[in-house]
């Protein structure tokens, strides 16, 4: 995968400060999609409040030796049988974020490796409230998908912006568009 990126002006010197760099998976796709949910336009901080907030009211309380771990993040059917209108969030947020889950509890929707990437996304975007941002970082994280890009990513655009990315040419970058996503992410951590 580097060598794809060696000659890339904007992607191939992060590639190379950051050799070996891989998108981080997650163990529980659905965790990821409510979060992703609760993420859509708001600061990362707002999003991490709003989820401990989810989690404290609504996740299984757990008896651990882990300093702060005290509940489990809640389950797609609890999320799904939360009324969307007592939610701390725009209204369309919470009916969104009730209508995944259920998709999610009922198996419509299965957020693991198994299922076609392509047909996982075509599932998300039918649900009202889940546009494309949500639908790749959902298969970027949940599906291990290697090529996804958001361009519209806030992140994403201050990183270009700071590595001089304006002749970017993601397209170029596929089938590792993940890669130079999570390069570009990471690159905001430098001073």
């Amino acid at each position: 995968m580097a060598d794809h990126f060696a000659g890339d002006a904007v992607v191939g010197p992060l590639v190379r400060r950051r050799p070996g760099l891989r998108v981080p998976g997650h163990v529980d796709g659905d965790e990821v999609a409510v979060r992703a949910v609760l993420g859509q336009q708001v600061s990362v901080a707002g999003a991490r409040t709003v989820a401990g907030r989810l989690v404290a009211d609504h996740g299984r309380p757990v008896e651990t030796d882990v300093p702060g771990l005290t509940h489990l993040f809640p389950d797609a059917a609890t999320v799904a049988a939360l009324d969307p209108e007592r939610l701390p969030m725009p209204r369309a947020r919470g009916r969104a974020l009730t209508t995944l889950a259920g998709a999610l509890a009922s198996g419509d929707l299965v957020l693991d490796h198994g299922p076609d990437r392509d047909d996982v996304r075509r599932r998300l975007l039918a649900l009202p409230g889940i546009g494309p941002w949500t639908a790749d970082y959902v298969a970027l994280r949940a599906l291990g998908h290697p090529d996804v890009f958001l361009p519209t990513d806030l992140g994403v655009r201050h990183a270009l912006a700071r590595v001089d990315g304006a002749d970017a040419d993601p397209e170029a970058w596929a089938p590792w568009r993940s890669y130079a996503l999570l390069h570009l992410w990471t690159s905001l951590e430098e001073s």
